[in-house]
């Protein structure tokens, strides 16, 4: 196994569910050269940041003939393909026309791992299933993003001037029902600002939009500063040394991996097959998953726990 290619799409949480495997990979053959497509800006998290030397965008015009039967395929991904030992590709491929494909083109081995995942176990699990089909045993589901020097130096960069400690919070997800009111994000945020000297970081993206745009209206004070649209590779290093506070969503697995102490917000989904198996992810679950149930006092202990856990008494 000289040269390994990983396919993996999706969002950001789908991505980081992913490391585990990798991870897997990465241990077996510590001399390979292992590359990912995908999409950049989310695989850029892996990019000589231990896990991949090399990411490959996906979003490329001539990829689309691998999904096409019988199609012309572009010499110059055929011979891209033709240069791994191993492909494991997550593509939803149902009737398995861009895994003959990839044969055309000449790859040497290829396993497909799951494009969706089930409700019955944990999806790092699942994910990781693909792996142990080459005989690799995957023990640690926990994933873990390691920032370089040059990502911790933006980090500081960004974080200069805000007295410790330092709280996130991430009022946003992929969908309304996974979200948690934001007069309850407001409650919370005045709570701590009232009663701790530290800061509030709030992090959001354009699906984030209406909710920044009212908390920046709210908090006009310089211990609150707004986290929008940065590199997720920046993002994780900003993350990585905060108390993190979040719902069921990809910004709360980057964060997990990257070793923040996370409290999670869960609504619908089941966190057994959802939530950060990392030990520095703590699980609230809404009542009857409907999270403008969940009451402002409970996630207020559970932020004061975390603060006393390094000294700091509200």
């Amino acid at each position: 196994m000289n040269r390994i290619l990983v396919i993996r799409g999706g969002a950001i949480g789908d991505f980081i569910l992913t490391l585990p495997a990798i991870k897997a990979l990465r241990d077996a053959y510590p001399e390979a050269a292992i590359e990912i497509l995908g999409y950049k800006q989310i695989a850029a998290l892996a990019e000589n940041r231990f896990y991949a030397q090399r990411v490959r965008s996906i979003e490329s015009g001539a990829l689309a003939r691998f999904f096409a039967q019988n199609a012309e395929l572009p010499v110059e991904l055929t011979k891209y393909f033709a240069e791994f030992d191993l492909i494991v590709s997550y593509l939803y491929d149902p009737d398995s026309i861009f895994e003959a494909n990839l044969r055309r083109s000449g790859a040497r081995k290829i396993i497909r791992g799951p494009a969706k995942v089930e409700n019955t176990e944990h999806a790092a699990r699942q994910l990781a299933r693909a792996i142990e089909e080459l005989g690799i045993r995957v023990s640690d589901f926990a994933p873990k993003l390691f920032p370089s020097a040059e990502d911790r130096h933006r980090a500081a960069e960004f974080l200069a001037g805000l007295p410790k400690p330092i709280v996130a919070f991430h009022p946003g997800s992929g969908s309304d029902r996974k979200n948690w009111p934001l007069r309850s994000w407001i409650a919370l945020g005045d709570y701590f600002l009232k009663n701790s000297i530290g800061s509030v970081v709030i992090v959001g993206g354009e699906a984030d939009a209406a909710q920044i745009r009212e908390l920046k209206s709210v908090w006009q004070i310089e211990r609150v500063r707004f986290a929008q649209n940065l590199p997720l590779t920046d993002l994780a290093a900003i993350l990585e040394n905060t108390i993190f506070v979040g719902h069921d969503s990809g910004i709360s697995h980057l964060a997990a991996a990257a070793g923040a102490k996370c409290i999670l917000l869960f609504g619908p989904a089941d966190p057994a097959v959802w939530a950060p198996l990392n030990d520095n992810a703590h699980v609230i679950r809404a009542p009857n998953g409907d999270l403008r149930q969940l009451d402002v006092d409970l996630v207020r202990d559970a932020l004061d726990h975390e603060l006393m856990r390094i000294g700091i008494r509200t």
